[in-house]
């Protein structure tokens, strides 16, 4: 039985042996092959585009899983209606699959052997002027972006990431419980807790005056966790924070691979996700390479100084190091009078291999000055067997060519230089040598370099209040434990924290965790927190751990930013489905918004007027 053209809300009808046609699609836009050639088939989706060759009108319908042309000749008496309609309106074709010709086959398209000749169709909804195009991928601006946020996902990029994420996602999990680890769910509504960012407060209504805080992370919980006697936990967490956006940070919230294990050690945790994430960047990278497991360890200190940075990129070779000696005593009064100021003081060099040309070094010297508000970038360059420039100048030959030597430096290669008090001038000094890899081409292409930080400092002095304070994680365990606390400089212990990094990208930070209570009261009061306000702030896990604790530890790597680097992408809007613009506004619902004068009773809330500027 032939079925029969409809227009409008026609139904397919019932035949007795006949199996009936879906009421809208017999098949996906992305699922026709030369194989379907000669059936009639049924599809529904986006009227992607239009383009009208000879009196032919072809349509490009679009569904979530691909596209196929459509065609439909000017004598069909519905070709004047489909002319008319604007791109995305959602219509439902049936037609019959006919093979394209030889010179108009789209090998880019999984469908591009074939076309569909319509011979009916339904408008199922039309589609209004368009406030941003869907076909092509033009900039649009990030309002108009987010305000339209459907259209914009239904973009091809777009709508390509969001799928990557949730296959990353899926793969993240089956990694984790082939591993023997366990999914647990955590609260969302808790109690405060300092994690180093702002909470979100909500006003709870049956206790007037009182607020919940949304998790800054599970970290308190996924201890109690193993406290309560769970050995190996894991969770795709979301977490809040109200801090400001920056590209690699979403305001608001953001997710992550939250897990702890407990009777291990700092190796063991690593051993556990390296897997993970090697597995998961492997399966996803393409052609790019990613670094084998074991991730080489860097300690903090080593890389602060060879990089100028915790989070180094590894895809750049330039090592940084310390060449004061050569300086010290030397014709460069500059140089020479740093060092003789403070034993503190040092010069590094940033080598910058092909980068030996006059023009380069002016360039590297004016952004130094210019973006950096630095007084400039000393440099010597190599040519014809000498080094050239004022610096090398002052130093005199012998120096350079010692210096040349130590940094295994030729002709035609660079040398920069920053001094100062380390401190003061290392973050400079890598944002130096990231340039430096940047401009010559030096930083590796189609590479994710995977590395651990370990051996963060627990402790550091805050000049701004005038006391010691902890460096990153207050729960951590020291090394060296309770002997370390009581009886080495605070500055100078280390504890079992740890981050790993991805081309420059910190991925996490975790931590083997403190499990005794004495010895977290006893690091508490280096900090200068007194017994009584480590009971009340952390309440919680300090009594818990008073019942007998495991031994644990665990790390939480950033799911958003792991999806941004295998999409590519340089934002983490860009893989995020409806994420906020950078005033942590979601402008397509139109969040935050204003809670009427009923909902404030409610919650026994008056607003205070916003304080003044300057105030």
């Amino acid at each position: 039985m032939p079925l029969r053209r409809f227009r409008g809300p026609h139904r397919p009808p019932k035949c007795s042996g006949i199996k009936a046609m879906h009421q809208y699609r017999s098949h996906t836009c992305g699922q026709l092959r030369k194989e379907d050639v000669g059936s009639e088939i049924r599809l529904s989706g986006w009227i992607h585009r239009q383009r009208d060759h000879g009196g032919l009108l072809f349509i490009d319908l679009r569904d979530h899983y691909g596209l196929t042309q459509c065609v439909i000749e000017p004598d069909n008496k519905i070709f004047a209606e489909l002319e008319r309609l604007r791109a995305e309106s959602v219509i439902c074709v049936t037609g019959n699959v006919v093979a394209r010709d030889a010179d108009a086959v789209n090998p880019d398209l999984p469908t591009g052997d074939v076309e569909i000749r319509i011979d009916s169709f339904e408008l199922l909804s039309s589609a209004d002027e368009l406030p941003l195009p869907v076909f092509g991928d033009v900039d649009y601006p990030e309002e108009t972006r987010l305000t339209y946020r459907y259209l914009d996902l239904r973009r091809e990029r777009l709508h390509n990431n969001i799928l990557l994420r949730s296959k990353i996602i899926t793969s993240i999990r089956n990694r984790m419980v082939a591993q023997d680890f366990t999914e647990y769910s955590t609260p969302i509504l808790t109690a405060s807790s300092p994690e180093g960012a702002r909470d979100f407060l909500v006003p709870s209504r049956m206790h007037p005056g009182q607020f919940y805080a949304l998790p800054q992370a599970p970290q308190q919980f996924k201890q109690l966790i193993m406290v309560a006697g769970f050995d190996r936990y894991f969770q795709i967490a979301p977490c809040f924070r109200d801090e400001d956006a920056r590209a690699d940070r979403s305001p608001g919230e953001f997710y992550q691979l939250d897990m702890e294990m407990s009777f291990v050690t700092q190796e063991d945790v690593f051993a556990a996700i390296e897997p993970v994430l090697h597995g998961v960047f492997e399966e996803f990278a393409g052609d790019r390479k990613v670094t084998p497991a074991p991730f080489p360890r860097i300690p903090y200190l080593e890389a602060m100084r060879k990089y100028g940075s915790d989070k180094p990129d590894l895809r750049n070779p330039v090592e940084m190091s310390n060449v004061s000696e050569t300086f010290r005593g030397s014709g460069f009064k500059v140089f020479a009078g740093i060092l003789d100021k403070s034993d503190k003081n040092e010069v590094w060099a940033i080598p910058a291999p092909t980068g030996g040309s006059r023009a380069f070094c002016d360039r590297m010297n004016g952004w130094a000055q210019k973006d950096e508000g630095q007084p400039g970038l000393g440099y010597i360059f190599f040519r014809d067997g000498t080094g050239a420039g004022p610096v090398a100048k002052n130093i005199g030959p012998e120096r350079t060519a010692a210096l040349r030597d130590e940094l295994g430096l030729k002709d035609g290669d660079a040398v920069f230089f920053a001094a100062g008090e380390p401190k003061d001038f290392r973050d400079f000094a890598g944002r130096a040598r990231d340039r430096v890899g940047s401009e010559l081409g030096l930083t590796e292409k189609g590479v994710f370099k995977f590395c651990w930080i370990v051996d963060f400092p627990m402790f550091e002095y805050d000049e701004k209040a005038g006391k010691i304070d902890f460096s990153h994680n207050p729960f951590s365990m020291p090394q060296g434990e309770m002997e370390a606390l009581e009886n080495e400089d605070p500055l100078s212990i280390l504890a079992y924290q740890y981050d790993i990094v991805c081309n420059g990208i910190e991925l996490s930070s975790g931590a083997i965790r403190n499990h005794r209570p004495e010895i977290m009261y006893k690091a508490f009061e280096i900090a200068g927190y007194d017994k009584a306000t480590v009971d009340e702030e952390f309440s919680g896990m300090i009594n818990a751990f008073k019942f007998g604790a495991p031994p644990h530890g665990g790390i939480a790597p950033g799911i958003d930013r792991i999806v941004m680097m295998l999409a590519g992408e340089d934002n983490l809007r860009e893989v995020i489905m409806f994420p906020m613009n950078q005033q942590a506004q979601d402008l397509m619902m139109g969040a935050p918004s204003k809670a009427d004068s009923h909902h404030l009773r409610e919650l026994f809330i008056r607003l205070a007027p916003p304080p003044e500027a300057g105030s």
